[in-house]
């Protein structure tokens, strides 16, 4: 009995609060709303609380306005007949004042957005070689924002930025260019390498050079003292016995100097065999040699001295 006598209560305050639930709308930002009435385009609602005619006015679409992506896979060929899989990102957004167009000019704005993507793509990218690809890619990507961004205006979208994310060839292709690229590196570290040995070689013949020059000033440095104290051990000799003639003096000294010499020999353990006369027959020899070209030296210096 209750039941009936609420009843008729209840029917009109829910239905009172179906009509309040489907005429308010809460419009997020960054959002447009379109709304028609009796499927006639009415109005653009903006973000904020709005309220429509329930039933007789609906909400066709409900049009994001903030900044979306679109990744579409292009695959051309470049300059120099090599097939190329590209990944392009567009970053495009609804324009406030043209969400109308957004949502009545395009059935599909994906799908026709990445036809225009595919058609300047190829455009642009057979125009250069596969290396150009690589080092402009930014240029592509902004021929491509430049010249869409003037078709897709018109129906509401504005091209914000293309970005080029990948760049992909052949299999082979990239094989190659690797292996083009290591034998390029061999090459130069054969090139440096070759390089280090030439500044090594002459180094060390610079090196030889000086140790040359060196060890012949030493030489000569010693000649000259030997030379000298020659000279003295003939002043001494002479000054202690005048009646001595002075060759017989210089026959002693070079006999001196050729025993030292035969001393030092002796006590080097790296010198090889030497053979000398060992008996006085043989030293008699030896010093006759000595005399001989000592005669034979000042004669000749007589005559240079007479030439002249």
């Amino acid at each position: 009995m209750n039941t009936f006598i609420y009843l008729p209560f209840a029917i009109p305050i829910i239905f009172i609060l179906v009509l309040i639930f489907t005429s308010v709308m809460i419009i997020p930002e960054r959002s447009s709303w379109v709304i028609q009435r009796f499927g006639k385009f009415n109005r653009i609602s903006n973000p904020g609380f709005k309220l429509k005619i329930p039933f007789i006015e609906s909400v066709a679409s409900k049009e994001n306005l903030r900044i979306q992506q679109l990744d579409v896979d292009v695959e051309t060929k470049t300059l120099d007949d090599v097939f190329v899989n590209l990944k392009i990102s567009v970053q495009y957004r609804i324009i406030d004042n043209k969400v109308y167009e957004a949502f009545y000019e395009l059935e599909d704005p994906h799908g026709q957005i990445a036809s225009y993507i595919f058609d300047e793509v190829r455009a642009e990218v057979p125009k250069l070689s596969l290396d150009n690809v690589f080092s402009k890619k930014d240029d592509i990507a902004l021929a491509v924002r430049d010249n869409i961004s003037s078709q897709m205006e018109k129906y509401g979208y504005k091209i914000v930025k293309t970005l080029i994310t990948d760049i992909n060839p052949d299999e082979l292709v990239k094989d190659s260019m690797n292996k083009i690229n290591a034998a390029t590196r061999d090459k130069e570290a054969a090139v440096q390498e070759a390089e280090a040995e030439k500044i090594r070689i002459v180094k060390r013949a610079e090196a030889e050079a000086d140790s040359k020059r060196l060890s012949g000033e030493g030489i000569a440095q010693q000649r000259l003292e030997i030379v000298r104290g020659f000279k003295e051990s003939v002043e001494d000799f002479q000054k202690a016995l005048q009646e001595v003639d002075p060759q017989e003096i210089m026959q002693f000294v070079l006999m001196t100097q050729y025993f030292d010499t035969l001393t030092a020999i002796g006590a080097n353990d790296n010198n090889n065999t030497v053979l000398v006369p060992h008996s006085p027959g043989g030293m008699k020899d030896f010093q006759q040699q000595i005399i001989e070209g000592t005669l034979i030296g000042k004669k000749l210096a007589k005559e240079d001295k007479s030439k002249k």
